[in-house]
């Protein structure tokens, strides 16, 4: 009797997969109030299954702006008849996102985006995240780098080289291309990105003033990292208080 007293009950399962449908869809709320999406384009996704196998997903060309948990689609990267069905999802959100989840161990929550920032030093040669601030700093050491841009990411070949390419890490710059950040919750996923486009942002800006960069020490910089990495709280409540702020403007998302 005790362990079918630990069992999920099929409604606490119910409830447990509409929570995170609720998450992802503030996640793009949010990425739309904070100007990171493209038109009809890129995609957020996120496992519900243990094996992550089974993501939601945004339905295919709706904008950022309108999505609702309700509207969010459940996919199975092991069902290949996906794309043959009306509601199937872009190719390449299907290509990237399919391929990911389940075969990358921190992939829970994928947020793929072409922000403004990070899409520019993604568009340079060294598109490395120079530490010279507490922002910046924050990634030292911790980006992947895929420097090989092919085209558009529309196979399951493609796919699996950034798996490949992404590692243990969190965070891809996809030269040529934008952005692919990877975490355990949406929470994270959502602070990673937040802080990756500051500290691009911050970068960018330094790089335009033409002027010599104060470049962080390894030392320092990689120390500067691991105390953010010690501060597990603060993204938690970072995405909290986002979602009070869309309770407040427009609280559809939850629907």
């Amino acid at each position: 009797m005790g362990n079918l007293a630990t069992l999920k009950t099929a409604r606490s399962l119910e409830t447990d997969e509409w929570q995170l449908r609720v998450d992802l869809a503030a996640a793009f709320r949010l990425a739309a109030m904070n100007d990171w999406h493209e038109a009809v384009a890129n995609h957020l996704s996120l496992a519900v299954s243990a094996d992550g196998k089974k993501f939601l997903m945004n339905p295919r060309w709706k904008h950022f702006s309108r999505i609702k948990a309700s509207d969010l689609i459940l996919l199975d990267s092991n069902d290949k008849s996906t794309m043959d069905q009306p509601d199937a999802p872009d190719l390449t959100a299907w290509s990237i996102h399919g391929r990911m989840h389940g075969a990358v161990a921190q992939a829970r929550c994928i947020i793929h985006l072409h922000p403004t920032y990070a899409t520019a030093l993604a568009s340079l040669k060294n598109p490395e995240i120079l530490p010279i601030d507490q922002n910046t700093a924050r990634f030292y050491n911790r980006i992947a780098f895929d420097m090989n841009y092919g085209g558009m990411a529309n196979s399951d070949a493609e796919g699996d080289r950034l798996g490949s390419l992404l590692g243990n890490k969190q965070i891809m710059m996809m030269g040529n291309h934008g952005v692919l950040v990877c975490a355990a919750t949406v929470a994270e996923a959502y602070d990673l990105t937040y802080y990756l486009e500051r500290a691009c942002r911050n970068l960018m800006i330094a790089y335009a003033s033409g002027q010599p960069l104060s470049v962080m020490s390894p030392a320092i910089a990689e120390k500067t990292a691991q105390e953010w990495e010690a501060d597990r709280d603060q993204f938690q409540s970072h995405f909290a208080e986002m979602k009070s702020i869309l309770d407040e403007k427009d609280p559809s998302y939850a629907d």
